[in-house]
């Protein structure tokens, strides 16, 4: 069977010849995956070219505070926080005590570990904590948890973002199924209360990308910050 015969075959193929040319091979970032299926991790973090994607998207934000919500096994974190400029800072947050140290020596491995923290706790908690401490806005926030609570984050991320601020959301197409106004699948039902709040929020301005390639088919949600 031909790659054409098998879309997800072909789509893995096209991300494999694009990454060799665009992205290469990186010693740390394949550690990092290593260690994460040692450690019995899911397999689920961001594909390579997506990770170079955040990378330059930090990068043509000028980016000097990023905040992640969700970090795994740190993968994306490397990407972003390679971006920072002298001086800047990632923000990391975590719920598994398994995940955080595994992301935690992922990240000192890769000569990161002064730039970034990784805050370990229920997103809900640690975000109001971030408010309450009144920390300086972030330029750009990258949302990849648990989708149920993806409007949560949204409206999280606006306390601690400024006009011009940069929000990423990852895995919001789902399969297709965010066009599914029957589903009552509770992640599906996160990611189109989402669009719901985007469409009725005149502060912010965004678009979603649906996407297919070594992850399969979903997509992500760009947002802009207006005001």
């Amino acid at each position: 069977m031909s790659p054409q015969d098998n879309p997800q075959q072909l789509w893995t193929a096209v991300d494999d010849w694009a990454a060799a040319r665009l992205i290469g091979e990186d010693e740390v970032l394949d550690a990092a995956l290593e260690a994460a299926d040692r450690a019995g991790l899911p397999q689920i973090a961001v594909a390579a070219n997506q990770g170079k994607l955040l990378h330059l998207l930090a990068r043509m934000q000028g980016a000097r505070r990023i905040l992640e919500i969700g970090t795994l096994a740190g993968y994306s974190a490397i990407w972003l926080a390679r971006a920072l400029p002298a001086g800047g800072t990632l923000t990391t947050l975590e719920i598994d005590p398994a995940h955080a140290e595994v992301a935690t020596a992922n990240l000192r491995r890769a000569g990161l570990a002064d730039r970034v923290e990784v805050r370990l706790g229920a997103a809900r908690d640690t975000l109001r904590q971030l408010t309450e401490e009144g920390v300086e806005p972030y330029d750009l926030v990258f949302v990849d948890a648990d989708k149920p609570n993806i409007p949560h984050y949204l409206e999280a991320s606006l306390a601690l973002t400024r006009p011009g601020s940069v929000i990423v959301v990852d895995n919001v197409v789902r399969g297709g199924r965010l066009a599914d106004e029957q589903s009552s699948d509770e992640a599906v039902r996160g990611v189109q209360r989402l669009h719901e709040l985007l469409a009725g929020d005149k502060r912010l301005d965004a678009t979603t990308v649906q996407t297919v390639g070594r992850k399969g088919y979903d997509g992500f949600t760009l947002i802009r910050v207006e005001g």
